[in-house]
């Protein structure tokens, strides 16, 4: 008597329960996973930012306390900044050059993980801005600083271009409130990121716009997530700028 063969495979309906589970545990497991890799961004992103601010630090403690300058001089047409040097003839950018680069070592400290900026690519690949405006203005001591742990150092940065389509660019000089720009970028979950003048770094989220200033609309810039760094919601004064 011949046996009957007992069939091995799926039915149709087994195969779409199947599916089914795959894409519940999709839908669950894919967030999670989006979450766990902007949080270890969020996490370099700090990091960056705080050697940055301890070599802002060296960088003074070598210079008689003067702080860093927003540029400096090399030869011709060329100038080293914070983060790399830039000759504008024969535009090259050397970031082993820059201001930082002794006391960080190392290629990449400014660019910011969770930001994969390809726009303005003159500048390289940034992802933090100065408070140049106050820190960087003139021979600035490091000990007229009156507030160091409330004076913003660096922080995310990002800027509109100024030409239409108004593109989300690099940008590494950190505008303060009264300046009528926000430059203040909100990356992780909404937050931004600052390292203060005492080195110490967290996270805070921006205070965006919602009424027109200077020639500008808010919303290019609320879309964006530019805001700005302000505590007591008075954006003619900076506060956490200033040297008080």
């Amino acid at each position: 008597m011949q046996k009957k063969n007992d069939s091995t495979g799926f039915t149709l309906i087994e195969l779409l329960v199947v599916i089914a589970i795959i894409a519940i545990l999709a839908a669950i497991l894919f967030p999670v996973f989006a979450r766990a890799k902007s949080a270890a961004q969020g996490t370099t992103n700090l990091s960056n930012l705080r050697q940055i601010g301890l070599a802002w630090t060296m960088y003074a403690g070598d210079y008689d306390d003067v702080l860093m300058p927003p540029r400096s001089f090399v030869s011709g047409s060329k100038f080293a900044y914070w983060w790399a040097s830039y000759d504008s003839t024969s535009q090259v950018l050397r970031e082993e050059e820059g201001l930082l680069f002794p006391y960080t070592k190392g290629k990449g400290i400014q660019s910011d993980p969770s930001w994969p900026n390809r726009l303005r690519a003159v500048i390289g690949f940034t992802g933090y801005g100065y408070n140049y405006a106050y820190l960087g203005t003139g021979r600035v001591s490091s000990t007229s600083v009156g507030s160091p742990s409330e004076t913003v150092a660096f922080a995310t940065s990002a800027r509109l271009d100024f030409l239409p389509p108004n593109a989300l660019q690099g940008n590494t000089y950190l505008e303060a409130p009264s300046a009528n720009y926000p430059t203040f970028h909100a990356r992780a979950n909404e937050v931004g990121h600052i390292v203060w003048a005492d080195t110490h770094s967290r996270g805070r989220k921006p205070l965006l716009r919602s009424t027109p200033f200077a020639s500008w609309q808010p919303q290019p810039f609320r879309q964006a997530r530019l805001g700005e760094i302000d505590r007591d919601g008075d954006l003619t004064t900076n506060e956490l700028f200033d040297l008080d």
